[in-house]
């Protein structure tokens, strides 16, 4: 007897041998690859066998419990989901942050496929807990965590979420052109990109950034350490449901027309982050590593970055 009629979506990801054998068409033809450059094909096969027994598995308990759909996390952008769906993401770290940016008040369970592989801090399950676990899931008996999330919004009414990050800059490696505007300060910049993180991401991307900037300073007496070594504290000690963001400026350029004041602070509801753009063409914004799904930014288009309204719930 299923014990609710709400569904649940357990949301899958491609292994690295069905990746390979996308690309080189045959599941031969991708050993031949990677044994010709050496690597060990074993593993993939591995990896593989062992996620798709999860997946299996994962499918045979949860059918006795519920509705059951399976996406692949390709899909995510175009899935629509119910109010009282349960999502459930079966992969690494990333699958639950990008599963989560689409979700809208959905409460989310990781569950990681391999321990011994993956650290997996938003993987606090395993497929064996699914059945004890999602009865006091149903029942609203589970600790829930809150993530605040980012979000850009652009005056042409586009907009985009971010579950560790948003950035904001060029599609290559070029440069960016843009006024940044933060309470009363503006500066026009030329730089690779600002990225902005939730807290949840500040030990993410932002860190390595700024662990970067801190290491040009490492064998000198400058002051501007004791400010490196404040923010990695903060950094450190930021909660997941923190509301506010943090910004950072990745190799701003000075010139006779761009500046480098305005490379690190923070963004809360009241006090966005607006960056208009100046670039004629491959400007972009996309968040949490997903490049496939970005808004195009270029010259005439101003984001501003904010702490979204909506949060994510990572049952724990």
């Amino acid at each position: 007897m299923r014990l609710t009629e709400n569904k649940i979506i357990l949301v899958t990801r491609k292994t690295r041998l069905e990746e390979l054998i996308v690309k080189y068409n045959t599941i031969d033809q991708a050993r031949f690859y990677i044994e010709h450059m050496g690597a060990d094909f074993s593993s993939y096969l591995a990896e593989h066998e062992n996620y798709r027994a999860c997946v299996s598995q994962a499918e045979t308990a949860l059918l006795r419990l519920a509705r059951l759909q399976i996406i692949e996390r390709s899909f995510l952008p175009n899935m629509i989901f119910a109010e009282k769906d349960i999502v459930i993401a079966l992969g690494q770290d990333g699958l639950v942050v990008n599963t989560m940016k689409y979700l809208n008040g959905q409460q989310l369970i990781g569950v990681n496929p391999d321990p011994r592989q993956w650290d997996g801090v938003l993987l606090p399950f395993q497929v064996r807990d699914l059945v004890r676990l999602l009865p006091e899931v149903f029942a609203r008996r589970r600790q829930i965590r809150e993530v605040t999330m980012a979000k850009a919004s652009l005056n042409n009414g586009q907009a985009i979420y971010g579950v560790n990050d948003i950035f904001i800059g060029p599609k290559s490696h070029t440069s960016a052109l843009y006024t940044l505007q933060l309470q009363e300060r503006q500066e026009r910049q030329s730089s690779s990109g600002i990225i902005v993180s939730t807290g949840l991401g500040s030990t993410g991307w932002l860190k390595s950034i700024l662990t970067g900037a801190a290491a040009l300073y490492s064998h000198s007496r400058d002051p501007r350490l004791a400010l490196f070594d404040n923010t990695m504290e903060a950094l450190a000690a930021t909660s997941w449901d923190t509301r506010e963001l943090m910004f950072a400026v990745r190799e701003p350029f000075p010139s006779k027309t761009s500046f480098t004041s305005l490379v690190h602070g923070s963004v809360t509801h009241r006090d966005p982050l607006k960056v208009t753009s100046h670039m004629a063409e491959h400007g972009v914004i996309f968040s949490d590593g997903i490049e496939a799904d970005y808004l195009e930014f270029n010259a005439g288009l101003t984001a501003e970055i904010s702490v979204a309204d909506k949060r994510g719930y990572l049952v724990v």
